[in-house]
């Protein structure tokens, strides 16, 4: 049906009469002529059909935004370019239309593709706003990032193997979607949140270098990097040290932005779990931002009662500030009440904050809340341990360790962002290390820091688990600019070991052979010690299309609400 595609035609088929498919992208009917812009899956080119010499008139003069079209015509150069000016630029070709069939015409399009439409229209008419170039060249990207994958991991001698779809529950972190058995009524098959067991039975089964691209089910509340239905690169290595997969995925993420972006990596550093929320708030820092915590303890720990009342009823509290240079200029008063009253819905009890006009004077000006606690003397005192500036600014909170790190890393990100602090060119990945391997729930319930499956950090054969909150696990997890990309540990490969920790879970012995018993009896048959890493593919190339959302870069995705506009599911 077609000779070339729209983006492929270059200087060689000038002259040239070729056959073209695709839908009408742009159309201007002027006096004697009428231009119409094709577009097919590799791009778009300019046709021109001459009003007065054309027995295809009447069609053309039909041809609507969308109409799905067969064009034949000769390649040309556009009048107002000059070739020897112009010789590597793909824009200064055209063809003149001889004729036009159309395939299928189309009711007016719901989208504008010049504007930015609204999420519900986007997701109704999903095939159309794929038609978009940016939509398209995000799904081309994502195909050329699996493809790489794919390679990456043939060229290491691993296997890809499937998993099962349809399995048994068994409890990962979050509600499993499930899905009624015909032959058993009132049984149920659960959709896997991770090939987790499957993967580590592989290892059992002799096959020690696993990987596949799977597809993982988790009923949990949705976000613009979470839906119900998502991709993850999985993979598993038998008789490897945990930092032997890490140096494996630092390579496939270097060939990644190398591949995709053009942009070189370096060695992917590592942070503690501590360090992080000591430093940033979260265990997954944004180190595009140099913005860090300065801790103010040790200045009003014996005296909380006069400066914090608020912190008396908390086992565990911080008192944190973060150092805007030349905020004074940035940050205007209006941005500041903004954002004191964006953080009071989130239950801080003071948005504190002090200007450092000018340091040799002590002219400081503070929040009406630390003026009648604290002298410009006492402030100037607190920071001087840190380089302060004339035209700083301090933000201070004094919070339950939790909220105080959640409400501190929230601003810095605010902060980076509307001053434009964080460098969004940068790539920042990092290795967060040395996780709790428990933690507790709001009802002081243990369970896993990550899962039930993760070894502890040391030798586990001299643990002792009298207070299990203390033991590091072997976990690591991924972070990129913010975002976790994956996480992966050493596996527990012992029998015992694995009993243990369902023991300290209080999973009771019943439950475990109920829902564990074929993993458990596979550990007594010779399992090896392995480590394993699942990255999100659709994080992945959510950040090398510098997309702002996974819907961005998955063809037909659920709404945060996980419906599916366009085909009513769930129905």
């Amino acid at each position: 049906m077609r000779t070339r595609y729209c983006g492929e035609i270059t200087l060689i088929d000038i002259n040239t009469i070729i056959t073209i498919c695709g839908w009408i992208n742009k159309i201007r009917i002027l006096k004697k002529i009428i231009f119409i812009e094709v577009q097919d899956t590799t791009g778009t080119i300019q046709v021109f059909f001459n009003k007065e010499n054309n027995t295809y008139l009447s069609s053309i003069l039909h041809l609507r935004h969308g109409f799905c079209v067969q064009i034949q015509g000769l390649v040309t150069i556009k009048k107002s370019c000059n070739l020897l000016k112009n010789t590597s630029k793909k824009k200064i070709i055209e063809i003149i239309g001889f004729s036009c069939f159309i395939f299928n015409k189309t009711l007016p399009i719901p989208l504008d593709y010049t504007k930015k439409n609204k999420e519900d229209i986007r997701f109704k008419f999903r095939y159309l706003d794929l038609r978009r170039n940016i939509m398209f060249q995000n799904i081309k990207k994502r195909s050329e990032i699996t493809t790489i994958i794919r390679q990456f991991f043939i060229k290491n001698k691993f296997l890809e193997i499937e998993t099962p779809i349809l399995t048994k529950s068994t409890p990962e972190g979050a509600s499993d979607y499930l899905v009624n058995s015909r032959l058993y009524p009132g049984k149920y098959y659960a959709l896997p949140q991770s090939p987790q067991l499957f993967k580590q039975l592989l290892m059992i089964s002799g096959i020690d270098r696993y990987y596949q691209i799977a597809k993982c089910f988790r009923d949990e509340d949705l976000r613009s990097d979470r839906q119900p239905e998502f991709t993850q690169i999985d993979i598993e290595i038998a008789f490897l040290r945990k930092h032997h997969i890490q140096k494996l995925i630092n390579n496939l993420i270097q060939k990644l932005w190398l591949s995709i972006k053009k942009t070189k990596l370096k060695k992917i550093k590592k942070m503690s779990y501590c360090d992080s929320l000591s430093i940033y708030g979260t265990d997954k820092p944004d180190l595009r931002n140099p913005i860090k915590f300065i801790s103010l303890d040790y200045f009003f720990k014996d005296n909380l009662k006069y400066f914090f009342p608020w912190l008396l009823k908390n086992n565990s509290n911080r008192i944190i500030s973060i150092r805007v240079p030349n905020g004074t200029n940035l940050i205007s008063e209006k941005k500041i009440k903004i954002y004191k009253k964006f953080f009071k819905k989130k239950k801080l009890h003071q948005f504190m904050y002090t200007k450092i006009i000018n340091k040799e004077s002590y002219n400081i000006h503070m929040d009406s809340y630390l003026k009648k606690k604290i002298s410009n003397t006492q402030i100037y005192n607190i920071f001087s341990q840190n380089i302060i500036h004339n035209g700083d600014i301090f933000f201070i909170v004094a919070e339950e360790t939790n909220l105080a790190n959640k409400i501190l890393s929230e601003l810095r990100l605010k902060i980076g962002i509307d001053f434009k602090i964080t460098d969004l060119k940068k790539v920042c990945p990092i290795w967060i290390t040395n996780f709790p391997l428990f933690k507790k729930d709001k009802n002081e319930n243990l369970k896993s820091m990550h899962h039930p499956f993760t070894s502890p950090k040391n030798d586990a054969r001299n643990i002792t688990f009298t207070d299990p909150c203390k033991i590091l696990s072997s976990a690591f997890d991924l972070v990129i600019n913010g975002c976790e990309i994956g996480g992966g540990s050493r596996r527990i490969h012992s029998y015992e070991l694995q009993t243990k920790i369902f023991d300290i879970l209080q999973i009771d012995k019943i439950k475990q052979k109920k829902e564990f018993g074929f993993f458990l009896n596979a550990l007594q048959y010779g399992a090896p010690p392995h480590v394993g890493l699942a990255l999100g593919l659709d994080r992945l190339a959510m950040l090398l299309t510098d997309s702002k959302t996974i819907s961005d870069v998955i063809a037909f995705p659920k709404t945060t609400s996980a419906t599916c506009l366009m085909t009513g599911a769930p129905c």
